[in-house]
């Protein structure tokens, strides 16, 4: 271990590293779902819209959503058993009838809608009214979609999987995409969803909800076609830094190749000379900002410069 980790440092580092360890079986449903929903998310919304065997429309949110397959393309999400009373929402047993369903989904211009449309309301109310949402005719499938919702996918209900008989089981219902309507002005140049123009929200516990604007938004590269030296490949001294956090050894960890010892020296003669001069009798401080000056190349993803400051050290 580096000899410049202090006491105050390592309390706080064995605070966060101590576990609450639980057996779902010993909890109360409330108690396991409010544990399962404030570690899970944020979660996508599925605004569902189904009708019964009469044709009354039925529109509510479910947060136990995601897609699962493009190619064919699957939706599903999990209308659950109330928790309290072992009740099944109207939207499970709709689908059950009318094997189709429309999910619209949910971005900020529309989430207090939407939330307002969760109410639980009397069996035959519709919550286009309640809501004050548009309902506009479907291509291909019979519920209708929600006109002020940024893309809605016409679904054919597959299949319905009933998890448990109990409060609180989910009910997934697998929906096929036959049709997508995707608002223009969410594009970009490329007829392809803009993901700060979506300004999607998210579920979160409790009362939470999360937006998803260019504030909270970041991109990592994919490493589709490259492939990274590796956390392995670190050497320990750096994988050892009081400075550098797991994120930005996952970040260094991506580089295809680490800078060889003849372009470090020279990285180090040109842009790190005036700091190891300045330090060059007190290596313990000057390792730690040679690590706080790479955390923030690394920042500005800036790998190779950040590698180089780092490896400078070490050919000292």
């Amino acid at each position: 271990m580096s000899p410049f980790y202090s006491p105050y440092f390592l309390l706080n580092l064995r605070k966060k590293l101590e576990m609450l360890s639980l057996d779902p079986k010993e909890l109360s449903v409330p108690q396991v779902h409010r544990y399962l929903l404030g570690a899970i998310g944020p979660r996508p919304i599925a605004f569902a819209s189904t009708i019964d065997e009469n044709g009354i429309p039925n529109l509510a949110p479910f947060s136990f959503f995601n897609v699962f397959s493009a190619n064919p393309p699957i939706l599903i999400f999990s209308p659950a058993r109330s928790g309290r009373s072992n009740t099944t929402k109207d939207t499970f047993e709709n689908v059950k009838v009318v094997r189709e369903c429309v999910i619209n989904i949910v971005n900020y211009s529309i989430v207090e809608q939407m939330s307002l449309a969760s109410s639980p309301f009397e069996k035959g109310v519709d919550e286009f009214v309640k809501s004050g949402l548009s309902p506009i005719p479907s291509d291909v499938v019979r519920p209708f979609r929600v006109k002020e919702s940024p893309v809605q996918f016409e679904c054919a209900v597959n299949e319905i999987i009933e998890l448990g008989t109990e409060g609180g089981a989910g009910n997934l219902i697998i929906c096929e995409v036959k049709r997508i309507h995707i608002q223009e002005a969410v594009l970009d140049s490329k007829q392809m969803i803009n993901q700060e123009k979506i300004d999607l929200v998210a579920r979160m516990g409790g009362n939470w909800y999360c937006r998803a604007d260019k504030n909270s938004m970041f991109e990592i590269a994919k490493p589709i076609t490259s492939i990274g030296v590796g956390y392995d490949a670190i050497p320990e001294d750096i994988k050892n830094s009081i400075i550098l956090t797991g994120n930005d050894l996952g970040k260094l960890g991506g580089i295809e190749e680490i800078p060889n010892e003849t372009d470090v020296n020279e990285y180090k003669l040109i842009e790190l000379s005036d700091l190891f001069v300045s330090l060059e009798d007190d290596a313990a401080k000057l390792e730690v900002e040679l690590h706080k000056l790479a955390q923030e190349l690394l920042k500005n993803e800036k790998l190779e410069e950040a590698w180089k400051t780092l490896l400078a050290f070490n050919n000292q």
